[in-house]
């Protein structure tokens, strides 16, 4: 457990690990270390909170309204283009995933591949055990670089092919596909799906107007 880590002596160095994120975000109960995943799904289901679990912490997913509505619309494109397609799963920041062994993230958009799925089918699981071919994040105030850098290296190590950050204060989507090799598309271009979802577009003009409506 990371209380009883002799490499994590205080509360600081807990917060670097995660990426230094603000203390705010950080569940003090259950203790850092000794979180598990049904700490997850009881307090989404007795608070309406979401919950990352990362190395047995809870860290409080950050979002807003205007990130929630970037996120919809997202998601929106991608089951248009997936569904009629039967390419696999869309889902949303309600999506918990244990993409490694004890670590539980929630990408704010996400496509699964059928061929991912257990059987193929829609897991049954409140947090099953999968990683998402297309990965989403939508930028939030109170998100921190090495948080994002985290996870980026989180979903790659996973499996995940693709992850694009969405930017809603500069208006740009970076697409990853690597953790650290990415392209920068600003408000007036498009981005497309790759050789994840090939013949997906989606165009960023459309998107970020969403935001002066």
């Amino acid at each position: 457990m990371l209380t009883s880590s002799p490499s994590i002596p205080t509360i600081a160095d807990l917060l670097d690990r995660l990426g230094g994120v603000p203390a705010s975000r950080v569940r003090y109960f259950p203790l850092p270390g000794s979180a598990t995943e049904q700490d997850v799904i009881d307090i989404e289901a007795r608070e309406n909170r979401l919950f990352e679990l990362v190395d047995g912490t809870l860290v409080e997913k950050g979002m807003g309204y205007r990130e929630s509505m970037l996120a919809v619309a997202i998601a929106s494109a991608l089951f248009g283009f997936v569904r009629p397609r039967k390419l696999g799963l869309v889902a949303t920041a309600d999506g918990m995933m244990r993409i490694l062994p004890d670590q539980v993230r929630i990408p704010d958009v996400s496509f699964t591949s059928r061929e991912r799925l257990p059987d193929g089918r829609v897991p049954t699981a409140s947090i099953p055990s999968i990683s998402p071919d297309l990965a989403v994040e939508v930028l939030s105030e109170n998100n921190t670089v090495r948080e994002m850098e985290r996870k980026r290296s989180e979903y790659f190590q996973s499996g995940t092919r693709l992850v694009w950050i969405v930017d809603p204060m500069q208006r740009t989507v970076s697409v990853y596909t690597s953790p650290d090799q990415y392209t920068a598309y600003a408000a007036d271009q498009s981005i497309d799906g790759g050789d994840v979802l090939p013949g997906f577009t989606l165009d960023l003009g459309s998107l970020f107007a969403l935001l002066d409506e």
